[in-house]
């Protein structure tokens, strides 16, 4: 079975981060969905098949965001690349792309807790979107959920700076947003687990040795961005 290798190297690279970085995932996100849930009426949060409905509504308009803003970087990789030759700037890219994602590996390993002030460089543009999720509260209907997920989407993160540094590697705007699509999707079993299976979830994320092991498999994925070359998948190409 053969795989586009643009798949394997941007695509399936962003869902694993993901997927990895769930647990990071349950700390930022897993409070949030807590407090939007108690916000539901008491009728909705008996319900389950009804606060389902809501919690996903919460997690479609996030990765929407998410989605949107692998749109920009993709236009932004446009023009960083522009003063380069089209080669030359991609492996600028890829280099700079790798380096934050180790770092995000190493911060969810518990070995780089300084990675954490990379979210401050998106806490101006967090300043001006927050209010505009103050005002969808209470959460009444399942499109207001959809809008406050779209806001909680641009909540400073760092490991979704490291998808996003990623996605500027995919080569054109529709490929950048549709990796920032995959890794919203990796999030996603973590985040709508959050209200089901918080005890399980919160042991595995307290949990050193499990934290070690994700961010050796994010740097991993790294390793095999920065050198494609390594990529499995290429391997049945040669």
């Amino acid at each position: 079975m053969e795989f586009h290798l643009a798949f394997t190297e941007s695509y399936l690279a962003a869902f694993a981060m993901g997927l990895f970085s769930s647990i990071h995932c349950i700390g930022m996100c897993g409070s949030i969905i807590g407090t939007l849930t108690l916000s539901l009426k008491a009728e909705v949060r008996n319900q389950k098949a009804t606060l389902f409905q809501f919690v996903l509504n919460y997690n479609i308009g996030r990765i929407t965001s998410y989605a949107l803003a692998g749109a920009l970087a993709g236009l932004l990789q446009t023009f960083i690349t522009l003063p380069f030759a089209e080669d030359y700037g991609h492996r600028i890219l890829q280099i700079f792309s790798a380096l934050i994602m180790i770092g995000a590996g190493f911060y969810i390993a518990g070995w780089f807790p300084r990675f954490a002030y990379i979210e401050k460089t998106g806490s101006h543009l967090w300043k001006l979107i927050e209010p505009y999720g103050r005002k969808l509260i209470p959460v009444e209907t399942r499109f207001q959920a959809f809008l406050f997920g779209m806001v909680w989407g641009w909540l400073p993160c760092g490991l979704v700076y490291a998808a996003l540094a990623l996605a500027t590697t995919s080569g054109n705007i529709t490929s950048s947003s549709l990796t920032m699509l995959a890794f919203g999707l990796g999030t996603l079993p973590a985040v709508l687990g959050a209200g089901i299976m918080s005890g399980t979830l919160t042991i595995l994320a307290r949990m050193r040795r499990f934290k070690q092991v994700i961010g050796i498999l994010l740097v991993t994925i790294a390793l095999i961005a920065l050198f494609p070359w390594l990529n499995p998948m290429r391997l049945q190409h040669i």
